[in-house]
């Protein structure tokens, strides 16, 4: 679950993380409220889950309330990469003095926690990593031990990180440990960190990712769910017990396995093609299974083609086969299927397609080809 850049920061605020007085409003005159509780000047922020809020105009500073006003009536309503903004947070504006970054996530591949801090704040992470990989500072953390006082301290050296800023730095990256950790989070970001010019050293953005598998220690986080916007296509397959997770591509995958479907969208990418999801049917493909998986990809108005890639490993592919003839009668599909069906009895799996849904998919034997005709048949760039 991704909170809004509000609710980070009053989740920060619960684990000692310093953030800069605010407050959220719906309205013009709820901003102008929170704007004389808060204090002059403030800064009118858009509430949305998405980046590019200051290109677009989302950010704004004002120094009396005929500008909150002003900003606040043109923020609300403003549809910033297709995301309407409903709330606006009213916050107290700070004299920055630097800029920082620092993050807390997992890395599966090290099975430890990765702390990053730069001292090249306010700005993508990403395009620090991709100009001066350098200026990104990294630590593996074993959860057993946790992050130690004299890491953090060394942490915050190796970035670069001004020395006046070091101190208040690295007890921060303690809190944030504590509430990545404590506060089962995916992701706790904060983008920028910030050195005011009196000398205090707190979180000017919040970013944060809770854990939805850790759910049921926390009933508190029952107050996001009323905030929470659902892709409508996410929350039908979630409804169907699927899992699944929204793209903006127009080749619409189903995969038996969440490592296959992710690798099917690479492959698909590799060919020139843009998936629309990733959606993984679980072990078995049985007729119940893929007949939701097609519903839900069929709710997608801008899928133009369907990639079904089987690999039967316990699933027989005889089942798969008579689970998906079964589960083309029971939905109507709008585009073209390809199928790449491979494994335990595969043979016999593609002799059933053969007789029984000719005309209504085609079967190819690889992956690469598959995701190639799908990309052909979805009239995108196939290489």
């Amino acid at each position: 679950m991704d909170l809004y850049e509000y609710q980070g920061k009053q989740y920060f605020a619960r684990f000692g993380i310093p953030v800069s007085p605010g407050g959220v409003a719906d309205t013009v005159d709820e901003a102008l409220s929170r704007a004389e509780e808060v204090g002059y000047p403030v800064v009118v922020k858009a509430q949305v889950k998405v980046g590019g809020r200051g290109k677009a105009g989302g950010i704004q500073l004002a120094h009396d309330a005929d500008a909150v006003r002003r900003h606040a009536g043109n923020i609300l309503g403003m549809d910033i990469k297709g995301h309407v903004v409903h709330r606006v947070w009213i916050e107290h504006s700070s004299d920055i003095a630097k800029e920082y970054y620092a993050s807390l996530t997992l890395d599966r591949t090290a099975k430890k926690y990765l702390c990053m801090v730069s001292a090249k704040g306010g700005v993508d992470i990403e395009e620090v990593a991709d100009s001066d990989p350098g200026a990104i500072a990294r630590i593996h953390i074993d959860p057993v031990d946790g992050l130690s006082a004299d890491e953090a301290a060394a942490l915050v050296v190796e970035a670069g990180l001004d020395a006046e800023a070091r101190t208040g730095a690295a007890d921060v990256l303690l809190e944030l440990y504590r509430c990545y950790v404590d506060g089962d989070c995916d992701l706790a970001e904060i983008n920028p960190l910030i050195l005011t010019t009196d000398g205090r050293v707190h979180a000017l953005d919040a970013k944060v990712t809770l854990d939805d598998n850790a759910a049921f220690r926390h009933p508190e986080w029952e107050e996001y769910a009323g905030t929470e916007t659902t892709d409508p296509r996410e929350q039908l397959a979630k409804e169907k017990g699927l899992q699944y997770v929204g793209l903006d591509g127009f080749v619409g995958i189903i995969a038996n396995g969440a490592g296959l479907a992710m690798s099917t969208c690479d492959v698909v990418e590799q060919v020139g093609g843009k998936p629309a999801n990733f959606l993984d049917i679980g072990g078995g493909a049985n007729a119940a299974q893929m007949a939701n998986a097609l519903e839900v990809i069929n709710s997608d108005e801008n899928v133009r083609s369907i990639f079904i890639n089987i690999f039967g490993g316990i699933t027989r592919g005889d089942e798969v086969a008579n689970g998906i003839v079964e589960a083309m009668s029971r939905v109507e599909i709008a585009s073209p299927i390809v199928i790449r069906l491979d494994g335990t009895n595969a043979d016999e799996g593609r002799r059933i397609l053969a007789e029984q849904a000719a005309g209504k998919l085609e079967s190819v034997p690889t992956m690469i080809e598959a995701a190639r005709r799908a990309t052909e048949l979805a009239g995108g760039t196939s290489r």
